[in-house]
């Protein structure tokens, strides 16, 4: 089989290990893209050596999900594109099953997977067809039809991370364009984080941060700023009380993690951009 309509876009961040698995996934015969967010010209070497596949271009920085995405679809050619996660790898036949669903739904921005893995649905929904059409769909691995984003462009470059799926998913709705899950599409999502403690500490702070920002600037874009305040003025003072609280009992580790939720949601409300980063 010809894989030439298909481009496989991985977004890295030290994900030198985490992405091995995903890499030997893909079949030789398929371009890849990786973007890494950062300058680690060792990275580069040695995974456009290990894959003759691969093209991986250095950020530079940190961009984030939706950055570093829409930076690697701009490198695309072709007319579809797998956005993998580095910690996401297929199983024999992904690619086989997901051009035979772009044939039969012509029409299809967005396929993504039923399933996480073998075990695990990701729609909870009973459908009888193996293809149906959904409202959204995880992030991790979705397959794009790359002329149906013409319109609309791909991710909101104003997410660092999280919501930027489903925020495109929504754009997508509003113009009508169909989002399907397809039950015989398995692609297995390790998650997880394979840095040290520090590390780990430093991305759980970032997590905190930017799940807030972004929960809130999502609600304000696509349904007004004042029901989006109605909307996390619970989490707004469940994040204020719990910061108290763990700052009178001393326990520095949840202090930093509610005060980080209680910053980025603050900064959300108040028209800041998304520009934490994790101290590493």
């Amino acid at each position: 089989m010809s894989y030439d309509k298909i481009t496989v876009v991985i977004n890295t961040f030290n994900s030198e290990d985490k992405i091995q698995q995903c890499l030997k996934s893909i079949d030789p015969n398929v371009k890849v893209i990786i973007i890494e967010n950062s300058n680690n010209l060792n990275f580069k070497n040695v995974v456009e050596k290990k894959y003759s596949n691969v093209n991986c271009f250095l950020a530079g920085q940190n961009l984030g999900y939706a950055k570093g995405n829409n930076f690697g679809l701009s490198k695309v050619k072709s007319d579809y594109a797998l956005i993998l996660n580095p910690d996401a790898f297929l199983i024999k036949g992904t690619l086989e099953r997901l051009l035979v669903i772009a044939n039969n739904f012509k029409d299809f921005s967005i396929i993504g997977p039923a399933r996480q893995n073998e075990y695990v649905k990701l729609d909870l929904h009973k459908n009888e067809e193996d293809t149906f059409e959904v409202n959204r769909l995880k992030g991790f691995a979705m397959f794009l039809n790359i002329k149906q984003f013409k319109e609309i462009g791909f991710f909101d470059e104003n997410f660092f991370i999280y919501l930027e799926e489903i925020d495109l998913c929504k754009r997508l709705q509003k113009k009508n364009k169909k989002i399907y899950l397809d039950k015989k599409v398995i692609i297995n999502h390790l998650g997880g984080s394979s840095h040290n403690e520090k590390i780990n500490f430093e991305m759980e702070l970032s997590r905190n941060w930017h799940w807030m920002w972004s929960t809130f600037y999502y609600n304000k874009k696509h349904y007004g700023y004042y029901n989006s305040l109605f909307k996390v003025s619970g989490k707004f003072f469940s994040a204020l009380i719990k910061l108290i609280f763990y700052s009178l009992m001393f326990n520095k580790i949840k202090k930093k993690i509610y005060y980080q939720r209680f910053s980025g949601l603050l900064n959300s409300i108040i028209g800041r951009n998304s520009w934490y980063r994790p101290k590493l």
